[in-house]
Order: structure tokens, then sequence, then C-alpha cells
């Protein structure tokens, strides 16, 4: 006689649960979460970030080159999770289908089951939702040791740009002890969120989940790089000092670009999964620990002038910004603006008439006062570029025949690409 379904259901359940409170109170991880469920469920297990990104998994090579294949996961190794809610996505026979783990509107992790040769049902979504519950548990449980021993490595991190972390020696051992390797040429890599939080309370919080998550993504990829390579959430930045192919630089034109540029690429990963925007600055080669202080002022100088002059999403050397670069090494904002004022008069203000005039001004100042090119440049007839080019004289002076004024013009648009 066949066994009622609903005594079978419950027989899964009941052993669902035992297997996964086990493994809680005896303090197993994520990964032994993922073979629990897989056992009893019969499935294929993901265990990921809210983004997709890998934390454990029970799932065989051939599944996982499944999803590979039906480009349910990236080439950066990004599972695309925001496929698999609702009805799931279609594997082969089967499909895949995950649930939240989380507590009310806070959603910490995703749970993904996959079967190729059948579909998963309603009493199994069942299950994984029940599992997903346990799940929380957990997370929660390594989310709150990790932000304890996360904001250790902080204060430290911190104490080593502002120089109070001690002497060499101490920090070398004390960076060991965190299982960091500092030893060697490294680069600061400062990347930010795209834009600055808002100021309301709510927004606050939501700010503080994307940096999280931000943090979270930056954490995988370098481990999957190199486990030693510090990488720090210093509340509104993730710092990272990413060592340094002393071979490969003299090839370089900027010392770690490659790297770099990898490492940006996989954190950015295909936008998908609520990913937001950000951009990065880093910092010339520090040599040794004694040059981390300059090296990480000079990332948040270029994360900050980067994103100003060449919008949000940039990654900017130090050894880019050019003038831009002495322009904010000057401390006083105001006199800087000042500047602007004194030179470009009318025209530094922010009104339509001003941004175009200054559109056509750096585009003269481009193409060295060639009216006739200037014009190509911005599709305006001869003419009326000769006019404006005698409305900027009058505004501002004989800038066709005085270089030293076109100098200073020159400077003013950059310092309000800086200041604003």
């Amino acid at each position: 006689m066949e066994p009622d379904v609903s005594t079978t259901a419950l027989a899964r359940i009941d052993a669902l649960h035992r297997g996964l409170t086990r493994v809680v109170l005896d303090g197993g991880g994520l990964d032994a979460v993922a073979g629990e469920v897989a056992r009893v469920l019969d499935v294929g297990v993901l265990v990921t970030s809210t983004d997709g990104r890998e934390r454990a998994a029970a799932l065989p090579g051939e599944l996982r080159d499944r999803l590979a294949a039906l480009d349910l996961v990236t080439s950066g190794g990004r599972v695309r999770v925001e496929r698999m809610e609702g009805r799931g996505a279609p594997v082969g026979d089967g499909e895949a289908r995950g649930v939240g783990v989380g507590t009310g509107e806070h959603e910490l992790a995703r749970l993904v089951a996959v079967r190729a040769d059948g579909p998963i049902g309603v009493e199994e979504v069942a299950l994984l939702e029940r599992a997903a519950d346990l799940t929380a548990l957990l997370v929660t449980r390594q989310d709150a040791v990790a932000e304890v021993e996360h904001k250790y490595a902080g204060d430290f991190l911190r104490d080593v740009f502002l120089g109070r972390a001690g002497d060499d020696v101490f920090v070398s051992e004390h960076a060991a002890s965190l299982g960091w390797r500092l030893e060697g040429p490294t680069v600061v890599l400062v990347a930010e969120i795209d834009p600055a939080p808002e100021a309301g309370v709510a927004d606050r919080v939501q700010w503080r989940r994307w940096q999280e998550r931000f943090a979270a993504a930056w954490r995988q990829v370098l481990r999957g790089l190199d486990a030693s390579v510090p990488v720090v959430d210093l509340s509104h930045e993730v710092v990272v000092l990413v060592p340094l192919d002393e071979q490969a630089t003299g090839t370089e034109p900027l010392p770690g670009d490659d790297v770099v540029r990898r490492v940006v690429a996989a954190v950015a990963g295909d936008k998908g999964g609520g990913r937001r925007p950000f951009s990065v600055g880093v910092s010339r080669p520090a040599p040794g620990l004694g040059d981390l202080p300059a090296a990480y002022a000079q990332a948040r100088r270029a994360v900050d002038v980067g994103r100003r002059v060449r919008g949000g999403g940039s990654t900017t050397f130090f050894d880019q910004l050019g003038l831009h670069r002495l322009i904010a090494m000057v401390p006083d904002v105001a006199e800087l603006r000042a500047f602007a004022d004194d030179v470009l008069g009318p025209l530094a203000a922010d009104t339509t008439e001003a941004v175009d005039l200054r559109e056509t001004l750096q585009v003269l100042l481009d193409t060295n006062f060639n009216v006739a090119e200037a014009a190509r440049t911005q599709f305006f007839h001869y003419n009326t570029m000769r006019y404006r080019v005698s409305k900027l004289e009058r505004l501002l002076g004989p800038l066709s025949s005085d270089p030293h004024l076109r100098l200073d013009v020159a400077v003013a648009l950059r310092v309000l690409d800086v200041a604003g």
C-alpha cells in the first residue's frame, strides 16, 4: 500500500528540520546546510548573496555546467537569481527555483534548488522555504561574527593609514595574524558606490545594506584572486591593497592597471541582481608600509576627482589626474572657487547660458582657438562661432591673442570641474 502523500510530506519536513537543526547546533556552515537540503530534497543546492554571488553549494558539476550553458550563471560566476524567482527558470526537463533567505523586508541571501530531470513541486518549494527560515539563523550568526571581524580589521587598516598602528615589524606581524600579506609593492584602491547617500533615515538604512553587499562582493572577488589581499569596509568606501607583480609593472603604463581593471570588471559583473554602480580611485605604487598613508590619500583623491570629471562608474588612477591632481591638492576650496570666479566672471555661474558658453570656450581652447575647427566640432556656422568668440572676449579679455589669459582660463575651467 502506497503511503499517504501528507504522511510523506510530514516525514520530509521532519527530516529536513532535524537535519538543519543539527547543523546549526553543531556550528556547521552554509555548505553543511546546502548539503542537508540537497540530501532531503534530492536536488542541487546553491546558497548565494542577494545579488547571486555563491556563498555555499551542494551542486554536482553536471548541473553547474547546465546552468552556465543556459546563461543562468555569468562568466564571472554570478548566479542569475533574478531569473529563478516565482515560477523558476527551465533547466532541461527540470528547473531552478530560488527563495529568499531573511526576515521581513531585509533579505540576507538566496537559497536555490536545481533539478534537471523534473519540476520542483509545490511541496518541495514549501520545504525550501522552511529551510530558508533556518538558513537565515545561520546567515545572521555568521554575518554578526564577520561584522565584528571586519570592523576590527577596518580599524587596524585605518590606523595604518593614519600612521598610528605601530612600527613596520608590528604592522607586518599583526597583518599576518589577519591573514593579510603586506610585503612588496602595492597600490591602494578605493571604491565608492555612486551617488552619495541621501539624508533620510530610511535612505541611510538602505544605503548601509547596499554598502554591506558591495563590500561582500569585493571580498568574494579578491578571495578568488588572492585570499591574502586586504579588503576592508570603511563605512562609505571599500579599500583594497592590491599587490603588484614587480615584473609586470615595468610593462604597464599605469602600475596595476591590468589586475585592477580585471577585479573592477568582476565586481561590476553584468549589473544584474540589483547591483549599484560605483567609482574607483587607484594610488601610485606604495613600495613599503610607510608609503601606505600617502597612497591612501592619493586613491581617495583619484576617486573623488575622477567622479567629478568623468562622472560615475569611472576608474581613475592618480597619475591620470594631470592638472586636476594639483588643483585637488589645494585644501582651500573657497579660494579655488574665488579664483574661478575672478577669471571667468559671469561664465562661472551655474546658468544655462554660462554652461553653454563654457562648453564653447573649452572647444576653442582644445582647438587652439581655430575658429573654423571649433565651429565644425560644435556644428555651428562659422559666423556663429565668430560671434561667440567676440562675446567671450568681451566678457574675459583678448583670449585669441593673450596666451597667459588662455592659461588662466583653462585652469579656471578645470577648477570648476574639481571644486564645482
